[in-house]
């Protein structure tokens, strides 16, 4: 008697925000897929408010091979694609899209390739000889065209061969990629690229030419805070990972808050007559400001706080400001009087002196993180 071998599973994870026009078709079309492998498909939803969970819900009560991991309080694309992956069963790991823009036929072409060429991973390309893009407009496509040329760049020649980091298309072998997975920054611009950054080209990885189509329902989430991330990633891949993430987000936002400053101190300066030394504790407080609104929005708004808690944010960010701004204050006249009478060069001093400070305290007192 001939014992019948066992499937290997495919998982096949789709993060979700407000795709519920989308999301019935890819189920739909995933079911159909002819396939050698035992399948699970997990929709991993983002709070959605058009119904998509209760939409998900539904396809998973009729069909146990559909789970659903609705996340409340938490929110991301990255950090919605890690959180699948690591739920996942599979063997095989496959992340698409749920705006309709990759045709799931594509999932059957990258098994047999991965199976065919042994490789980690497969990815779906959309600038390889043999794509065609749809879906989006020339403006955006020499964006993307240009987001992967400075990929490539701070990659340091890692996977240089390849010609899309930016994909949202692509299948691995979980035991392979999921030491790195799991030390992916959920706060990284996009999954994919986090991988291979992390991994430092000792994946073995392919492209596959895929057609990138055009979106029949809902709205791009491409939005300033995702470009936000995209510099971020690519400073922190530059330097090597050597800090964390989020100090680097700091950092550059406080680079926005020495401009504020500088510009600050000048036109007071210019307008009232009053000397450096006057109209320095009102920049230095108004920089303080801006930096807050300023890391709300972006460096920390997974936590961000709005309505009264804005406010209330605004004053505790100022009161735990307070000990860095007098020393601000204090070491930048000190500076000024006793080193160097530059005000340029003094006001430097006394920002990178306070940072440090700024960056833990208010990560912890203020956004509670």
């Amino acid at each position: 008697m001939k014992i019948k071998a066992k499937k290997k599973i495919i998982s096949i994870v789709i993060p979700t925000f407000n795709e519920q026009k989308n999301i019935s078709r890819i189920i739909n079309q995933l079911l159909k897929l002819d396939i050698n492998y035992e399948m699970e498909i997990i929709i991993v939803d983002d709070n959605s408010i058009d119904g998509t969970s209760a939409l998900v819900r539904q396809f998973a009560q009729i069909d146990r091979r559909i789970r659903l991991i609705s996340r409340m309080g938490r929110s991301g694309l990255s950090s919605a694609i890690k959180e699948g992956c690591l739920c996942a069963s599979g063997e095989v790991i496959a992340i698409m899209d749920a705006d309709g823009q990759h045709d799931p036929l594509y999932i059957k072409k990258a098994l047999e390739e991965v199976k065919i060429k042994k490789v980690d991973i497969l990815v779906g390309s959309r600038f390889i000889k043999g794509s065609k893009i749809r879906g989006l407009s020339k403006r955006r496509e020499r964006s993307s065209s240009f987001a992967n040329s400075l990929a490539r760049l701070s990659l340091y020649g890692f996977y240089s061969h390849l010609t899309d980091y930016m994909s949202g298309f692509f299948v691995f072998k979980r035991d392979v990629c999921i030491k790195y997975i799991e030390k992916i920054d959920v706060n990284g611009f996009k999954f994919f690229y986090e991988l291979l950054a992390l991994s430092k080209g000792k994946l073995k990885v392919i492209e596959i030419p895929l057609v990138f189509k055009k979106r029949i329902y809902g709205n791009s989430k491409l939005d300033l805070p995702v470009v936000w991330d995209f510099l971020i990633s690519l400073i922190h891949s530059f330097i090597r990972r050597v800090i964390p993430r989020r100090a680097v987000s700091f950092a550059l936002v406080g680079s926005t808050g020495v401009v504020v400053q500088l510009l600050t101190i000048y036109f007071l300066m210019f307008v009232t007559g009053f000397d450096f030394e006057k109209v320095l504790p009102v920049g230095v407080v108004i920089a303080a400001s801006s930096n807050f609104t300023v890391n709300n929005f972006f460096t920390f708004r997974s936590n961000k706080l709005s309505g009264k808690r804005f406010y209330l944010g605004l004053m505790k960010f100022l009161l735990v400001s307070t000990l860095p701004i007098i020393a601000n204050v204090g070491i930048t006249t000190l500076f000024y009087s006793q080193l160097s009478i530059n005000t340029f060069i003094s006001q430097i001093v006394g920002i990178l002196v306070v940072f440090i400070w700024n960056y833990a305290a208010s990560s912890k007192i203020v956004w509670n993180n």
